[in-house]
């Protein structure tokens, strides 16, 4: 599949999630945004915290919509929820649209918080899991910015102008800024 980005009607799905520690399940929130920042789709799912079912979300989320044409899909982190691995190349070879999941921070990596908190089977499975993710790679924004991204079916330059095309200021791309605010106002009211 070839990537135009500079297509005006390119549509992003953006999924983004809220959580509380004390809580048994997450929201996770998805917003599909068009180029002109229009958006036209909006769905949830539910997963568990500290769960190992992120992934079936995201593809929840995905196949909710029943849309055939959004073009690229953002992830608000590969792992989410408190240790919730989000399995991109299952994800991506699934639905087969180009991926591309942002963080904001460098790290030394998460394998001594997985292993202080989960317990010998459980730990291995999430640091295999883990590692599978493969490294990050530094994309600089127009403004400056540096994010940092796994990406599958694409090149890197296309997933850099995508997130370019997307971020109005600071270093969160806008569909993945709305589903933020989305899951956690969602969080919030079902709390209630």
């Amino acid at each position: 599949m070839t990537l135009h980005v500079n297509k005006k009607g390119i549509r992003v799905l953006g999924i983004a999630e809220s959580f509380r520690r004390t809580e048994e399940k997450s929201v996770l929130a998805g917003i599909v945004m068009r180029s002109d920042f229009v958006i036209d789709g909006v769905a949830f799912d539910k997963i568990a915290v500290g769960g190992m079912d992120a992934t079936e979300g995201v593809l929840h989320v995905f196949e909710s919509l029943q849309r055939a044409d959004i073009n690229v899909m953002m992830l608000n982190g590969c792992v989410i929820s408190w240790f919730n691995i989000i399995d991109i190349k299952k994800v991506y070879e699934r639905l087969r649209i180009p991926l591309i999941c942002v963080t904001y921070e460098e790290s030394e990596g998460l394998e001594g918080h997985i292993a202080r908190h989960f317990e010998a089977r459980e730990r291995d499975n999430r640091i295999e899991a883990y590692k599978r993710l493969g490294n990050r790679v530094p994309v600089r924004l127009q403004n400056n910015f540096d994010v940092l991204i796994r990406f599958l079916g694409m090149e890197k330059t296309e997933a850099a102008a995508v997130l370019k095309k997307f971020t109005t200021h600071g270093k969160v791309p806008e569909p993945l800024r709305v589903a933020k605010i989305v899951a956690r106002a969602t969080l919030k009211y079902l709390a209630v």
